[in-house]
């Protein structure tokens, strides 16, 4: 068969960039409006998108001041969504540090079985202290105990989605049987973390059990997504960086068993679109004027692990600021900011400005046509197995992505005019995964 590009929708309330909800179309309260994501959701669906993908995180980010900062919990959003939509795949974001494995296993194969198969689950670790005050934590575990209870955690997910096997439903009415208590097993899981006696009170789902993705950039994050993860989500600024960490990943991969094709690399990309190359720049001028500086210098500065009074809006980054290390927070994002500075050699409202689109992923300006030409080029140059599209602004930025960039893809043969699956699993060429005696077959 032949391959073919991965295209997830990144939802985020009115669009990636950080001033899109100050333009004159967009909705400052539709963070929390259940419509607008509905109508989003339908909208990659008309373009056949493999999936939507809502990230989160368990605390109140940044200033309240700075952009919309009210978020509905996406796995809520996703359930209101699932009934409302047939094909596309539904992705939510959750932690393995503040949660327990029963509650989220059981809430990931519900949307599982209610979307038809459709659900995903983007593992995070949650890094920093500020999340751990809000469970009862004055400060978070090192990177090292958090990706080993994810990693516990996880086990514990795939043994309580295997409990039961995938004919043990028999509804018999005539018999009066109505599951094959032969087929549904304990988890019996006790380790370092938990201690989860089992089974799961939900079945199996269509896809077998929801899609593992990640999204770690460190050494840790990308050896645990070489492990568990069947798509990893990433952001790269350039083609070199994104085909290393490509060949990386893979390599990895194999490491554990298993087949290069059995995980998905899928960059970050934020379009804006113009007929003209001048029409494109005009728009992300237009975007980048409505910054607020003193806001985003204050994210900046968290970023870096340095006070804000350190940075100068108008003067370069300090030397030295690769030396500057907190364990509260991780470093990829930082170095990411560190390699724009320093590699550029631009001032800190440069940076601000190259930021506020999409917070380090790939920014591209430009015709449709020319974008089309950079998602081919990374696709088959080995840098990508598909892309977030991350509109920058809500709905506008993603009706000009799938109206004038998908017919282009799919023109070309690197996109499916429709639907050939109904799991996500099925859009990501995925195998159902085998069980015996609820344990997972590798």
């Amino acid at each position: 068969m032949t391959r073919k590009l991965t295209l997830n929708a990144f939802l985020l309330t009115t669009g990636h960039h950080e001033s899109s909800w100050r333009r004159p179309e967009s909705d400052p309260h539709a963070g929390t409006d259940i419509g607008h994501y509905i109508h989003l959701a339908q909208l990659a669906e008309k373009a056949k998108f493999d999936a939507i993908f809502f990230a989160d995180g368990p605390l109140l980010q940044g200033s309240v001041a700075q952009r919309p900062a009210s978020i509905l919990d996406p796995l809520t959003i996703l359930s209101a969504i699932a009934p409302l939509t047939t094909n596309i795949g539904l992705i939510a974001t959750a932690s393995t540090s503040y949660n327990d494995p029963y509650n989220l296993a059981r809430r990931f194969a519900s949307l599982d079985i209610i979307s038809n198969g459709r659900a995903g689950w983007n593992v995070v670790t949650t890094a920093g202290d500020a999340a751990a005050q809000n469970f009862s934590q004055p400060k978070q575990h090192d990177s090292s105990a958090r990706y080993a209870r994810a990693d516990e955690f996880l086990t514990v997910a795939k043994k309580l989605w295997n409990s039961w096997e995938p004919d043990a439903v028999i509804a018999d009415k005539n018999s009066g049987k109505w599951a094959d208590p032969a087929k549904v097993h304990a988890a019996e899981h006790v380790g370092e973390h938990f201690q989860v006696a089992g089974a799961l009170n939900v079945h199996r789902s269509a896809q077998g059990h929801p899609v593992l993705i990640q999204a770690g950039a460190s050494e840790a994050g990308k050896d645990f997504a070489a492990r568990w993860a069947e798509a990893i989500f990433t952001a790269h600024q350039s083609f070199e960086s994104a085909r290393d960490f490509y060949q990386d990943l893979k390599v990895r991969a194999g490491t554990y068993g298993r087949s290069a094709d059995s995980v998905k690399v899928l960059p970050g990309i934020v379009p804006i679109l113009g007929s003209t190359e001048a029409e494109a720049l005009e728009l992300a001028d237009s975007l980048d004027e409505l910054i607020l500086p003193e806001y985003a210098k204050k994210t900046l500065a968290q970023q870096l692990h340095v006070d804000p009074e350190t940075l100068k809006l108008d003067r370069v980054l300090p030397d030295g600021l690769e030396k500057v290390v907190s364990k509260e927070q991780s470093t990829s994002r930082r170095d990411l900011i560190l390699d724009l500075g320093y590699g550029k050699n631009l001032t800190v409202r440069q940076i601000i400005r190259e930021l506020g689109p999409g917070r380090g992923h790939l920014t591209f300006t430009g015709t449709p046509e020319q974008l089309a030409d950079r998602i081919e080029y990374w696709f088959k140059a080995g840098a990508a197995d598909g892309f977030n599209i991350m509109a920058p602004v809500l709905p506008s930025g993603l009706e000009a992505f799938t109206e004038q960039v998908v017919p282009l893809l799919q023109d070309r043969g690197l996109f499916r005019t429709d639907y050939e699956h109904s799991t996500l699993r099925g859009h990501y060429g995925l195998p159902i995964p085998a069980v015996e005696h609820g344990e997972l077959i590798r």
